[in-house]
């Protein structure tokens, strides 16, 4: 075999095995429901059906206008909660860190989360998108 040839192999070696990789390390992320968020208001919840499935891991997405979050409360099927506490202000584009969810693969039933939108003088809207990882 000339050097050239093994060269080829080992470059497609190395490129399929990180395709690979990235295929199975890949999260697939499903919306879960959004919210309108205004000046107005500073809680909202959304209303998740069990037909979504388990989740691992949940997140928002942020467009319009900026939102800072308080506090995050994820209520799972089976009757428990799981309280965030964040004091994030997330720019219009961006996204929270993700959160993992106590406990494993779990049901989500609904989200509540207290915020402040940054709309007051815009006259704009944001809205928050609620992210979960199978």
């Amino acid at each position: 075999m000339t050097v050239r040839r093994l060269v080829l192999i080992a470059v497609a070696v190395v490129f399929s095995t990180t395709f690979v990789a990235a295929q199975k390390g890949g999260a697939k992320w499903v919306n879960l429901g959004q919210r309108i968020v205004t000046d107005r208001a500073d809680h909202d919840t959304i209303v998740v059906t069990a037909a979504k499935g388990t989740f691992r891991a949940v997140k928002f997405e942020v467009v319009g206008h900026a939102v800072q979050f308080h506090r995050v409360v994820i209520h799972f099927g089976s009757g428990a909660d799981q309280t965030v506490q964040m004091k994030d202000v997330i720019r219009a584009g961006g996204s929270t860190r993700d959160i993992d969810l106590e406990g494993g693969a779990r049901v989500i039933r609904s989200i509540d989360f207290w915020y402040d939108a940054q709309t007051i003088g815009r006259g704009g809207k944001a809205t928050v998108r609620a992210l979960a990882r199978e």
